[in-house]
């Protein structure tokens, strides 16, 4: 097991190094990287909390955004890039020591991270649906406050874009709350995440009413 994960990092990190999109990028780079590693951690406590194999999980997760390699030219490329990143990952998984269920389960749950959507058959099983199910989960982490907060340069709003962005985000946060992702492991790190989330915004939203 050990061998195929090393084995994945190692071939993850080499695309990343030849990619000319990032090298000219090297900020996306980093980002990308560091976002797959902490997609991969969800993923391994996943498959611990549901007895999956591990192996398989975090190998889909290491290359579910394999295609940012690529410059992506327009949203259709953003749309498909689960669907690219699976087929550019199968070659690849072949040479591995896997069964060809773990391929094949790696691949659809590569395929669908995105839009739900694969171009080949495959099954909707707990394990290929968590592999969307742990990208999401890092995108609402507490990384994703600070980095959105930083894109937007929210301490140089004025106080009416602060407040009305913060509302905003508090109103998406209560639609996304009692989301059900595929496994009860993966709806308790969800929830546990949206619910500090809503903390943190609806604590800034009072700190912002309190300073007018």
């Amino acid at each position: 097991m050990e061998q195929n994960i090393r084995r994945t990092l190692d071939f993850l990190k080499h695309q990343f190094d030849q990619s000319v999109y990032m090298s000219a990028n090297p900020m996306d780079k980093k980002y990308r990287l560091e976002h797959t590693m902490r997609v991969t951690n969800i993923g391994k406590e996943i498959a611990r909390g549901e007895g999956f194999e591990e192996e398989t999980l975090i190998i889909g997760c290491l290359l579910h955004d394999l295609s940012y390699v690529d410059t992506f030219d327009s949203e259709d490329d953003w749309l498909n890039h689960g669907r690219t990143a699976a087929k550019m990952a199968r070659p690849f998984l072949e040479t591995l020591n896997l069964r060809q269920d773990q391929i094949d389960a790696i691949c659809y749950g590569i395929a669908i991270h995105v839009d739900d959507q694969a171009d080949f058959p495959g099954e909707r099983s707990p394990l290929a649906l968590s592999i969307g199910d742990c990208d999401n989960i890092d995108r609402f982490d507490v990384y994703r406050i600070h980095e959105t907060l930083k894109n937007k340069s929210f301490t140089d709003l004025p106080y009416e874009e602060q407040a009305e962005y913060v509302g905003n985000v508090l109103d998406r946060l209560n639609k996304y709350k009692d989301m059900e992702f595929a496994t009860k492991t993966g709806t308790q790190l969800w929830k546990d995440r949206i619910a500090f989330q809503m903390e943190f915004f609806e604590r800034l939203q009072a700190q912002l009413k309190a300073s007018v």
